[in-house]
């Protein structure tokens, strides 16, 4: 019998900083050529685990270990983190953390010159990876000057480099664009066939991870494994919605449809699953997609015009009307001009024509901070925006700014830090955050300030389903009683399918689209040429031949994220 690769026998683990263990008594293995899923929601220990694996624990995080962890057979806690590197590799979630070159080349390169390994090499590896990654352009470029997804395809790339035989992705698809992300699970896939690898991958967004034919499902909370099995038997006994996890799309349109998907073959794979025979049941789910006609302009671009470099116009004569009180996406592949646009709404960049007009004013002459009064921004990577040392202080600080009184202060920041389950760590240092947490506390220092139009540069990514619900409930009491406008810049495809009731397509500075989000996601041109993808419902309608799949994606919403 084939031994594991990695066995953990009765593990638990606390952190030196804290009283209480992260991890309890975990007992699993995963064995070569495995791919597994860890799944759990956000502070249910899956990040420590990775700690453990890759060596971050006890040698960079101090703790109590207890029980017994081998990889290769060897104890982990006896090797060096140089040893432990050299047989697993890792993609941390928050990329900026993992870069050590000065330009995309040199990231790519550094684990094959730790290696001493030829410069001829070295350089032919570096441009092979950078081409499958679609970084090719992009090798002399600061890691830092690229987009999200950018990062993270660079990040992968440095790792897969080399040749080490485990490979550990922690939230891989967190800054990527749906296509992007499926076409990183494609290459982990293929990957892990033509090179005999094991992957072992940290994801909330499990229904994309489960296109990459994982093996096994571990999911994990408050410490614990609570369930390790395959992933048809994960999705059949329904723990992924009880531990604040996201079902695939397609699974939650099933469920509302009352079948039983217990007894359904294959049920994880919606390119094999066969449910004909309840077609009649799915087709009764159809709604209608419904349009608000009765709309007041708020946010009017008028024929903007904008170039970083004025041999290459990103916008041109780029125009749009946002409307009070709508909850609006933008999507659009990366590098499309969804941030440079929201860069320009608030200030942080000026247009080379064109206005820019806020209940029929220009603002163009306004500073930052005076648009901030009206408009707030939160930007996609939390570390970006973090000032201060402490929760409370960073949520503090806008108020803080505008003279607010002490005690409308602490009454303020207290509410929003409540909303977003931050308020029991609102004495903590920033640093002792996740990644998920840090972005929860940066959208909180923006909501206490009670904008009159929002901002969010993908406020879902690294949430779980239970904090992302929280989140949208939150928003939709304040659109609904303040009437506050709400854009997203988003890739997650449950966002726009149960929360936004508009999405503008933007593609190379050019509005594509303007249409509904459950219109948009069964429209395979649209879907294509914004590198989304269209949803496992459009999927599984396509193999059922059910007409108007828009009218299913429009059926998981059954009644507002919240009710007044």
């Amino acid at each position: 019998m084939t031994a594991p690769l990695i066995d953990f026998k009765h593990v638990t683990f606390k952190y030196h900083a804290q009283a209480e263990p992260t991890l309890h008594d975990l007992s699993f293995q995963i064995y070569p050529g495995e791919k597994v899923l860890i799944a759990g929601a956000s502070g249910s220990g899956k990040t420590t685990l990775l700690r453990l694996l890759n060596g971050l624990i006890p040698q960079a995080y101090p703790g109590d270990v207890s029980g017994s962890l081998t990889l290769n057979g060897q104890d982990i806690l006896d090797q060096s983190l140089f040893d432990l590197s050299l047989q697993a590799g890792t993609v941390l979630q928050d990329s900026d953390a993992q870069f050590v070159g000065l330009t995309v080349a040199e990231d790519i390169a550094f684990a094959l010159e730790n290696d001493h390994q030829p410069v001829g090499k070295i350089k032919t590896a570096v441009s092979k990876w950078a081409k499958r990654f679609g970084l090719g352009e992009r090798l002399e470029l600061s890691p830092q000057a690229l987009s999200g997804g950018q990062k993270q395809r660079t990040a992968m790339a440095g790792v897969l480099v080399d040749d080490g035989k485990l490979l550990l992705f922690d939230e891989p698809l967190a800054s990527l664009d749906p296509a992007a992300g499926a076409a990183a699970m494609a290459m982990i896939d293929k990957l892990q066939t033509e090179r005999d690898l094991t992957v072992v991958i940290i994801e909330h967004r499990i229904e994309e991870v489960l296109n990459a034919n994982v093996d096994r499902v571990i999911v994990m909370s408050q410490g614990r494994i609570v369930a390790n099995g395959t992933p048809t038997k994960i999705i059949q006994s329904g723990i992924l919605s009880q531990n604040g996890l996201d079902e695939p799309l397609y699974i939650q349109l099933l469920r509302r449809a009352q079948i039983d998907i217990t007894a359904i073959p294959r049920i994880s794979d919606v390119k094999a699953v066969d449910v004909s025979q309840h077609k009649l049941a799915i087709e009764q789910l159809k709604q209608t997609v419904k349009r608000d006609r009765h709309l007041t302009p708020q946010l009017i671009i008028e024929d903007l015009d904008f170039s970083y470099e004025r041999s290459q116009p990103l916008f041109k004569q780029f125009h749009t009307v946002i409307n009070q009180g709508e909850i609006l996406g933008i999507v659009g592949k990366n590098g499309s001009g969804k941030t440079t646009l929201s860069h320009l709404l608030t200030g942080f960049l000026t247009p080379d024509s064109g206005d820019i007009l806020l209940d029929g004013a220009s603002v163009l002459q306004q500073s930052i901070k005076e648009r901030a009064d009206h408009i707030g921004y939160v930007l996609q990577n939390p570390n970006h925006m973090i000032t201060k040392t402490t929760v409370f202080e960073e949520v503090a600080s806008g108020l803080i700014l505008r003279h607010v009184s002490e005690d409308d202060i602490e009454t303020r920041v207290r509410r929003v830090l409540k909303l977003i389950d931050l308020d029991s760590m609102r004495h903590w240092p920033i640093s002792a955050l996740s990644f998920g947490q840090k972005k929860r506390l940066t959208i909180a220092s923006v909501l206490v300030l009670s904008p009159e139009i929002l901002i969010l540069d993908e406020p879902t990514a690294g949430q779980d389903a239970t904090h992302t619900a929280n989140l949208l409930k939150f928003l939709s009491r304040i659109n609904h009683n303040e009437q506050t406008t709400i854009i997203i810049i988003t890739h997650d495809m449950h966002l726009l399918a149960n929360f936004v009731q508009r999405t503008l397509v933007i593609v190379n500075g050019q509005l594509i689209g303007d249409t509904t989000p459950a219109e948009l996601l069964a429209n395979e041109q649209l879907v294509e040429m914004a590198s989304l993808c269209t949803t496992s419902i459009y999927q599984l309608a396509e193999r059922l031949d059910i007409s108007h799949p828009e009218e299913l994606n429009a059926a998981i919403v059954t009644e507002p994220v919240w009710n007044p």
